[in-house]
């Protein structure tokens, strides 16, 4: 070995001969424990303020969600009453009316009926009104009776009040009478 390397160096002297300068670095590079507490506390109040915040934002977000459902509720058959209004208008119109002429009267009805089914159109409200010999179909139809017939079974044979589907939805069934075998 050289002598280079069995000599320390400057500063490994220094630190040697002087202990108590190198008690003095170490707690400034080491943390007390009253240091780390400190700051452990002040991430638990961060992290709680976090999540008091997230808290508060979710509920405001169902309250929200809650507010515009109730809305939508309310306020859902706006749009098909104000396609109900015309027709509202046409029918006080024929009762203000004193034309003995029942061909006029009935001509009226007609357009105020027309006026109605274009309402319920854009109000994706559709008729069900089944043809007699139609097959009957249980999800659009109500049987009111069963009548002996020539037709096959469960074949409609009267209508007795037309049925009505909202968006595909059965709002109300067709009343049908059906054939049963004889």
């Amino acid at each position: 070995m050289t002598q280079e390397n069995q000599h320390p160096s400057p500063e490994q002297e220094n630190s040697a001969a002087d202990p108590q300068a190198e008690a003095a670095v170490e707690p400034a590079l080491v943390k007390t424990s009253e240091q780390e507490i400190e700051e452990l506390n002040q991430q638990i109040g961060e992290l709680q303020d976090n999540f008091l915040r997230a808290k508060a934002e979710g509920e405001n977000i169902r309250r929200r969600a809650v507010e515009d459902i109730a809305k939508a509720h309310k306020f859902a058959i706006e749009s098909f009453a104000e396609h109900l209004v015309p027709v509202t208008d046409s029918l006080y119109a024929a009762l203000s009316t004193d034309a003995g002429d029942a061909k006029a009267f009935k001509e009226g009805l007609e357009i105020t009926l027309k006026q109605l089914l274009s309402a319920f159109e854009k109000g994706r409200m559709t008729e069900i009104n089944p043809a007699i010999g139609d097959k009957f179909d249980p999800h659009h139809h109500q049987a009111i009776a069963s009548v002996p017939s020539e037709q096959e079974p469960n074949t409609i044979v009267s209508v007795l009040q037309r049925g009505y589907t909202v968006a595909d939805r059965v709002l109300r069934p067709a009343l049908v009478t059906v054939s049963a075998p004889k």
